[in-house]
C-alpha cells in the first residue's frame, strides 16, 4: 500500500596557527624547491627508477622469475621521485608484492617502501584446486555474507594469484563474487582461497565507495556516498545499505487496485565525474541529488538517534524513483517495492517534491510499516500520517542543513505561488491549512487521515516546544491548546525517543488516539520514570489536544 502527503485543498499531491607555518618555512629554507624547468619529469623519473630496480634487485628481492609493472610515479617540486610497482611471479600477480622506489633529485637510489619483505618463491604455479571449485567456494561465501537473500545473476570470477600478504607466499585463487539482492543491489566480496588445500584465506566487500557531491534543488551542494563503476559512478550508497536513485524516464505505474502488474523503470543515474547536477530543473539528476540525500539523512536519523539501521531495521536500503509521470503533484512510499518514488509537480502549485521533510515522511511510512503497521483510515490512519510528519521534520532538524533548516511546516520548499500558502500541513496549529483538526472529537476518524493526523501533530510541536507564540529557528510558531492549558515543552529529541519507543514498542494496527497517549505514556515512563517531567509533559500534551 502506498503513503501519500496530501495538502488540504487545491490541487492534491498525495504527498507528501603560527609554529606549524615557522616549520614550514625552516623545512622550505633547508630543502629549496627546484625550478618547474629543472625538475625531472616522469618519464625521467621511470629511467632512473629502472636503473635502481637492476642495481638493487637483491635489496627489493627481485629474482629471474618476477616482473614489475610501473603503477604510479610521482615527482616532487624539489625534484625528488617516487615510482610504485605491481610484481608478478612467473607471469602469476603478487599479492604483497608491490612496493615504491625513492629516488633523489640527482636520480640516485634512496629506498623503497615494501609491501612484504618475504622472498617469493614457489615450488609450483599449478593449483590443485580447480578454478570452478573456487568459484563455488567464494559463491557460498557472498550467499553466507547475505543471509536470508536470494541473490540474482550471480557471478565468480577466479584469478590465479601469488599471496604474499598472509604469512608465506602461496599459490592461492582470488574470486571476485557478485550479484543482484533482492532488490536489485549489487553485493559483492572478493575470495582468497589457497589454491594447493582450498581453505579460505580471506575474503572482503569489493563494492567500491567514493564519496562525491552534488547540487540539490532544495539544499545546497550536499555530500554523496556513490559507487564507483568502471570509468564512472553510480548514484549508489554502499554504506547504507545500497539505497540508490534511479530515472523513471516521466512514465509510471500499471497497477490494479493494490498490485502493480508494470513498475516505472528505474534507471540509475550515472556520472562521469562524481558531482551530481547542476541545482536547476533542467538537469535531471539535480531532484535525484536531493532525493538520494534525503535517503541518506532519514538512514542517518534512525541508525544516529534511535539504532535502526535502515528502514526495516535489516540493514537493508530502499531505493528511489525521481521523474515519474508527467507534472505529477506526487509523492510516495510503496511497500511493494520498497521504494520512494517522486513527482516532478506542475510547477504552478508545485515544484519537484523531492525535499528532506518529505523524504523523511515517505521513508518513516516503511518504518511505520514495518513496525506498528497503523492501518491507513480512520484515527489510525491518522496516526501513521502524523508518525511520517513527525519524523520527516526530526530528519530535518537532524540533518543541520541551514539551506533547508529544520522547521515545523511541511513541504515548504515544494510549494509554488499557485498553491495559496507556504506549505502543505503546520504542526503549530495544524487547521492553518483550511482542512486539518487541531483537536480530538467523535467526528476525527471520519475525516481524511492527512487531515485527522493534525491532533498528533498538534501534540508533538506542544511536546518539543510548548504552547504559546515563539520563534524557533528563525520562524514564527502559535501554538493554542485546545483546553486553555500551558504546556511547557520538553525538546525535540525527547519527542522523537518517545514517539519512536512508542511506535516500535506499544502501538499495533489499530491504535487510536487514545491508544495512543497510552501508547506514549508507557513509552516515556520506560524512558524516564513515571513521576518525571516527561511523563507528565505528555499528558499534559494530550490533554491540550482534548485527547484525555
Amino acid at each position: 500500500m502506498s503513503r501519500r502527503i496530501r495538502p488540504a485543498r487545491g490541487p492534491r499531491p498525495v504527498t507528501a596557527g603560527v609554529a606549524v607555518a615557522g616549520a614550514a618555512l625552516l623545512t622550505a629554507t633547508l630543502v629549496p624547491a627546484a625550478r618547474a624547468d629543472d625538475r625531472p619529469t616522469p618519464a625521467a623519473a621511470l629511467d632512473n627508477a629502472a636503473a635502481a630496480l637492476v642495481d638493487h634487485a637483491t635489496r627489493l628481492g627481485l629474482t629471474p622469475e618476477q616482473d614489475t609493472k610501473v603503477r604510479d610515479v610521482v615527482v616532487d617540486e624539489d625534484g625528488t621521485q617516487h615510482v610504485r610497482y605491481d610484481r608478478t611471479y612467473r607471469e602469476i600477480p603478487v599479492l604483497g608484492g608491490d612496493f615504491v622506489v625513492h629516488l633523489d633529485p640527482d636520480g640516485d637510489y634512496r629506498g623503497a617502501n615494501r609491501a612484504t619483505s618475504a622472498p617469493v618463491s614457489l615450488p609450483t604455479v599449478t593449483p590443485r584446486l580447480s578454478a570452478p571449485k573456487a568459484a563455488d567456494l567464494a559463491a557460498n561465501t557472498l550467499r553466507a555474507a547475505n543471509p536470508g537473500e536470494l541473490l540474482k545473476k550471480l557471478t565468480a570470477k577466479p584469478e590465479l594469484v601469488v599471496d604474499a600478504l598472509h604469512g608465506a607466499p602461496k599459490l592461492a585463487w582470488r574470486t571476485d563474487a557478485a550479484a543482484l539482492d533482492s532488490v536489485g543491489n549489487p553485493v559483492a566480496r572478493t575470495v582468497l582461497t589457497d589454491a594447493g588445500t582450498g581453505a579460505r584465506i580471506d575474503a572482503w566487500d569489493s563494492i567500491e565507495t567514493a564519496t562525491g557531491d552534488g547540487k540539490s534543488l532544495y539544499g545546497g551542494t550536499v555530500p554523496l556516498e556513490t559507487t564507483r563503476s568502471a570509468s564512472s559512478y553510480q548514484l549508489k550508497d554502499p554504506t547504507r545499505g545500497g539505497t540508490y536513485t534511479g530515472d523513471a524516464g516521466n512514465r509510471t505505474d500499471l497497477c490494479l487496485l493494490s498490485a502493480c502488474l508494470v513498475r516505472a523503470p528505474s534507471t540509475v543515474f550515472t556520472d562521469a565525474d562524481n558531482h551530481w547536477g547542476t541545482g536547476t530543473a533542467a538537469d535531471r539528476a539535480s531532484a535525484a541529488v536531493d532525493a538520494q540525500y534525503g535517503t541518506d539523512v532519514t538512514w542517518d536519523y534512525y541508525k544516529d538517534v534511535h539504532g535502526r539501521s535502515g528502514i526495516a531495521g535489516d540493514g537493508k536500503g530502499s531505493y528511489n524513483r525521481v521523474h515519474y509521470g508527467n507534472g505529477y503533484n506526487n509523492a510516495f512510499w510503496d511497500d511493494g517495492c520498497f521504494c520512494m518514488t517522486y513527482g516532478d509537480g506542475d510547477g504552478t502549485t508545485f515544484g519537484p517534491l523531492v525535499s528532506l521533510d518529505v523524504a523523511g515522511h515517505e521513508m518513516s511510512h516503511g518504518v511505520t510499516s514495518s513496525t506498528a503497521a497503523l492501518t491507513y483510515s480512520g484515527e489510525s490512519g491518522g496516526l501513521n500520517e502524523a508518525t511520517s510528519d513527525i519524523f520527516g521534520t526530526l530528519v530535518e532538524w537532524h540533518a543541520g542543513n541551514s539551506t533547508d533548516a529544520g522547521d515545523y511546516l511541511i513541504g515548504e520548499k515544494v510549494v509554488r505561488d499557485g498553491f495559496g500558502r507556504d506549505a502543505l500541513r503546520y504542526m503549530d496549529r495544524p487547521s492553518r491549512d483550511g482542512s486539518s483538526a487541531d483537536c480530538w472529537s467523535t467526528a476525527v476518524g471520519d475525516l481524511d487521515v492527512h487531515y485527522s493526523s493534525g491532533i498528533a501533530n498538534h501534540f508533538a510541536y506542544l511536546l518539543a516546544e510548548g504552547s504559546g507564540t515563539k520563534t524557533v529557528g528563525g520562524v514564527a510558531y502559535d501554538s493554542p491548546t485546545c483546553d486553555g492549558s500551558t504546556v511547557s515543552g520538553i525538546g525535540r529529541d525527547k519527542l522523537g525517543d518517545i514517539w519512536y519507543r512508542a511506535l516500535t514498542v506499544y502501538m499495533t494496527s489499530s491504535t487510536d488516539y487514545a491508544g495512543a497517549r497510552t501508547a506514549t505514556l508507557s513509552a516515556a515512563e520506560d524512558l524516564y520514570g513515571a513521576d518525571s517531567a516527561e511523563y507528565a509533559a505528555v499528558g499534559a500534551a494530550w490533554s491540550a489536544v482534548n485527547v484525555g
